[in-house]
């Protein structure tokens, strides 16, 4: 099953043995007869199918970070395009000699890899550099996604600081270091938020904004400092945000992903130590993928999503479960 039909369809579940429906029918929703499909608020059920999310066709997204090929934006990205969206993707520009090996020996090309994929499932693709820490890089930024698409109806604030040296306890982070983690994690999405919420308001076509956390920003384990800080706060923007322009139609939700199988976490490893840190702290057994993350990004943004807004979703196979 590739990516597209993780996402979309999901097949009518069997009430058991004595199940009478026959392939195409869709339960309680009534016959679907000859018209194949049944709209409902913000799904499509298709003969044989099953539901089909809503309201992205035509709609242009904006996703920062999304130039690597083992991530959490390039999925989402791909899955936003298959979703029926035009995608504009940011990157920061690195050379080549900044790849991982599978990158290079993949003839790998950053963002316009991604882009190559976004048109391949049929929609256009912007590729460009950004400093989502920087506001007028930003603001920019906004202003050519706006004048050669005409409008944005979803933004993803997925770039993300590189592990480094922050990991440590606070009484031993560089201070730049902390300014690092804050710019891009924080600050660049709270330019974000700012700028592109407030075309969103000014457009007057509503919109979806997700910003992409971390369980870390729950969890707050030690010498996670700066990253913890960076990304609860990012949740306390959200969900300040959210009440502040749901009356202009724009909802702004939080992704609160846990571990998740990315290049971000190749100085873990994938031997013993990775597989007893999933034992020990994911009752599901397994490490996520983008496409866990992408799936949820494509239901907020989407019509089903529609009455959604300040909240910040975990997904990271049961490891946070207090609320």
């Amino acid at each position: 099953m590739d990516d597209n039909e993780r996402m979309t369809e999901h097949p009518a579940p069997s009430t058991g043995e004595h199940d009478s429906r026959q392939p195409g029918d869709v339960g309680d929703v009534g016959d679907v007869g000859d018209l194949g499909q049944v709209e409902t608020a913000g799904t499509r059920i298709s003969k044989g199918v099953g539901v089909v999310l809503t309201g992205l066709e035509g709609k242009v997204a904006v996703v920062t970070g999304a130039g690597r090929m083992r991530s959490i934006g390039r999925p989402i990205a791909v899955a936003l395009a298959r979703a029926g969206c035009d995608v504009v993707l940011t990157g920061t520009g690195r050379s080549p000699d900044r790849y991982p090996p599978e990158e290079r020996e993949a003839g790998w090309r950053d963002i316009e890899s991604v882009a190559d994929e976004v048109r391949a499932a049929g929609r256009r693709a912007l590729a460009l550099v950004s400093d989502v820490s920087d506001l007028a890089a930003v603001q920019a930024l906004a202003a050519q996604v706006v004048s050669e698409f005409g409008r944005v109806d979803v933004v993803v604030n997925n770039a993300g600081a590189a592990r480094g040296d922050d990991r440590v306890p606070v009484t031993q982070i560089d201070p730049s270091q902390w300014r690092t983690v804050i710019d891009v994690n924080l600050t660049g999405s709270f330019y974000m938020c700012r700028t592109f919420g407030q075309a969103m308001i000014d457009a007057g076509n509503g919109g979806s904004i997700i910003n992409i956390s971390s369980i870390a920003g729950k969890m707050f384990g030690p010498n996670t400092g700066a990253y913890a800080a960076s990304k609860a706060g990012l949740q306390a923007l959200s969900a300040v945000m959210a009440k502040e322009v749901g009356k202009y139609g724009v909802r702004v939700n939080t992704i609160c992903p846990g571990l998740i199988d990315t290049a971000r976490l190749d100085d873990m490893g994938r031997g013993e130590r990775w597989t007893q840190t999933i034992q020990a702290i994911i009752p599901l057994g397994r490490a996520g993928e983008g496409d866990d993350i992408a799936n949820l990004v494509v239901y907020l943004c989407s019509d089903a999503g529609s009455f959604v807004t300040g909240q910040a979703w975990n997904v990271d196979g049961g490891t946070m479960t207090t609320h």
